[in-house]
């Protein structure tokens, strides 16, 4: 019995090709590279919005507005402009203006740096 495995495992072998089994184990890292990084920035992303704080004060003293506030956050997820006019059952148009007043309320010429002087502010996590 066990000799007749053994035959039907060298048959096996030889009838696959090397590509298959690169692929084979090629999948395998895929697999446990997406599993890894799913796992690590999972953790990262729970930390980072379980510690922060809203600064209610800096909203106010800024003049940034609820929706404002709300693209703003759509900025920082990475979403263009087009999806935040999806998202928030808008025009592009709208999106741009508010875009424009964010700009200028935090006194930035690019969508990086109001990310950026947002965080600084506590305005977004």
């Amino acid at each position: 019995m066990a000799l007749l495995k053994f035959a039907e495992y060298r048959l096996f072998i030889r009838d696959l090709s090397m590509e298959v089994y690169i692929g084979v184990v090629a999948a395998m890292f895929t697999a446990l590279g997406i599993w890894v990084g799913l796992r690590l920035t999972r953790r990262k992303m729970i930390i980072a919005s379980a510690d922060f704080q809203l600064d209610v004060d800096a909203l106010s003293r800024l003049g940034i507005s609820k929706r404002e506030q709300e693209v703003l956050d759509l900025m920082s997820k990475g979403l263009s402009n087009q999806e935040i006019a999806d998202k928030l059952f808008v025009s592009i148009n709208t999106i741009k203006t508010h875009s424009s007043n964010l700009f200028q309320k935090l006194e930035v010429s690019r969508r990086t740096q109001a990310i950026q002087r947002a965080k600084e502010l506590r305005l977004i996590p």
